[in-house]
């Protein structure tokens, strides 16, 4: 977990914020502010990066767009 900064006027850490900016849209769930990526540090200086299982917004084309 992200600490809180020390002159932080909200009394907020730094993940309650988070969750705070993606959860505050008027159709949002807690699943919004769900993690998005999952880490793996393999020791040897390198860490992996996925995208998490769980992720509600994943990378990619998406649905295609109708022509203008």
């Amino acid at each position: 977990m992200h600490g809180m900064s020390t002159d932080d006027p909200t009394g907020m850490t730094d993940d309650e914020k988070r969750n705070d900016q993606l959860t505050r849209a008027p159709k949002s769930d807690e699943s919004d502010a769900a993690p998005r990526i999952t880490t793996e540090d393999r020791g040897d200086g390198v860490t992996r990066i996925d995208v998490a299982d769980t992720a509600k917004v994943r990378p990619g084309r998406g649905e295609p767009r109708p022509a203008d």
